[in-house]
């Protein structure tokens, strides 16, 4: 590849212009596809975070549980719960598409769904 450079201010020939000209067209148009491929690939990174401390237990305990809404540009993902106790913890997973999912949400998932989706 033809560089520019103190010693070598003007160029040699309108071959060489046209060469070097070729080869930034190209590499452009290289770095468009690898841009075009990463803006499709995007799509489905998530993106939405929403997360909720809670505590599951009136009388005892304090917001050791938790729910994760992670969601995509569409609002597909997945919603995360954990149900802290003394003696056992639970970690319950529901699809989510488009905000909603055929699982009955509690209401600390739809606050964390809901945080997800309104994030900026």
């Amino acid at each position: 590849m033809f560089k520019f450079s103190k010693e070598n201010k003007k160029l040699e020939n309108a071959q060489e212009i046209l060469n070097y000209i070729k080869k930034i067209e190209e590499k452009v148009e290289s770095i468009d596809n690898e841009l075009k491929d990463l803006k499709e690939n995007n799509k489905y990174c998530f993106k939405k975070i929403g997360i909720l401390r809670f505590n599951p237990f009136e009388s005892i305990g304090s917001n050791q549980s938790f729910t994760i809404a992670l969601l995509n540009e569409k609002n597909d993902g997945v919603v995360i719960t954990s149900i802290y106790a003394r003696d056992e913890n639970r970690v319950y997973a529901k699809p989510i598409k488009d905000g909603k999912s055929e699982y009955t949400l509690s209401e600390e998932e739809k606050e964390a769904i809901e945080k997800a989706i309104n994030e900026k």
